[in-house]
């Protein structure tokens, strides 16, 4: 028997290798609460996807150890190996195979002695429960009256709080209620990705998400830089903004043009002439806007000026 067991041992951890070896792609989950019936329907799920391997995580370490010297990036995965994890193989990117994971989540009643995964709030309500029931109620200090012969539960009581066991009275009162409260199957723990470790909770991070990041790092990179007066590729553009501005005035007040301040030049000059009332009653002459729109800038006005003279 204790060959028979070794044997097993050795198969499963070459399957491991062979399977960390085929899949450049992880996704650590853990299992709890879930029964054999519902493993079953979540490896079908799974087929053409990803292949998920349970097991022991004394083999699982012991075969990425193993494989230090031919594939050294493994490693990183040791410290994630704990609880009941399981590992999901997959060649597809792994904000796709996210959804297809979190729908192995069934609803389940709570049950006495397991942790609740989340808080569990009662709402105010007009319950179906005759007044023979108002015990329950009663041993969990939740105040009610009697309406229409049914209980009501006068304000919203959370019953169960995340991270603590379920006691009887909560788990008989949400089971009279009919309510499935929680949720079981695969919870994602971590990724794997072509020898990076990072926390699941990263794959609900958008694209618009990582661009919008990146935007108000450069509005930041920009803003002190024209603070300090150091010249910086974001602060670019604010500078020659500033650097125009400074020429259209110039070619504004006096004969000399170039082309892009001919337009403005043409918008004054065509601005229309006053009417013969307005003309006999002496005024100040017309004044024509001609500022172009300024580009985004951050609120230092003055810093823009000592980047003119960086830049000439």
């Amino acid at each position: 028997m204790s060959g028979d067991g070794q044997t097993k041992k050795l198969e499963y951890m070459k399957k491991l290798t062979a399977l960390m070896e085929e899949y450049p792609r992880i996704v650590l989950v853990t299992c709890d609460n879930i029964g054999s019936k519902h493993m079953q329907n979540i490896r079908k799920g799974l087929r053409g996807r990803g292949v998920l391997l349970m097991g022991k995580n004394t083999l699982m370490r012991k075969a990425i150890k193993m494989a230090k010297e031919s594939h050294p990036e493994w490693q990183e995965l040791l410290p994630e190996i704990w609880g009941n994890i399981g590992l999901v193989f997959t060649h597809e990117q792994l904000g796709g195979l996210k959804d297809k994971l979190l729908e192995s989540r069934v609803p389940a009643l709570a049950k006495v002695g397991l942790v609740a995964p989340q808080d569990v709030l009662l709402p105010a309500q007009v319950t179906t429960l005759e007044p023979t029931k108002t015990n329950f109620f009663a041993a969990l200090d939740i105040a009610t009256k009697i309406t229409r012969g049914c209980v009501e539960i006068l304000a919203d009581v959370k019953l169960c709080t995340e991270g603590r066991k379920v006691g009887s009275s909560e788990a008989a009162l949400l089971q009279m209620l009919d309510m499935k409260p929680f949720t079981y199957g695969l919870k994602l723990v971590s990724c794997y990705d072509e020898g990076n470790v990072f926390p699941a909770d990263l794959l609900k991070v958008t694209p618009a998400d990582i661009y919008k990041a990146f935007a108000a790092g450069v509005g930041q990179v920009a803003a002190l830089s024209l603070a300090i007066g150091y010249p910086t590729l974001p602060a670019f553009p604010h500078v020659v903004g500033a650097g125009f501005r400074k020429c259209l005035a110039i070619a504004l007040a006096t004969e000399y043009s170039f082309k892009q301040a001919d337009a403005f030049k043409n918008r004054a000059s065509a601005a229309p002439a006053p009417s013969a009332a307005a003309a006999s009653t002496p005024a100040a002459a017309p004044k024509v806007d001609v500022k172009p729109p300024a580009p985004a800038k951050p609120s230092s006005s003055s810093s823009q000026e000592e980047f003119g003279d960086i830049f000439g």
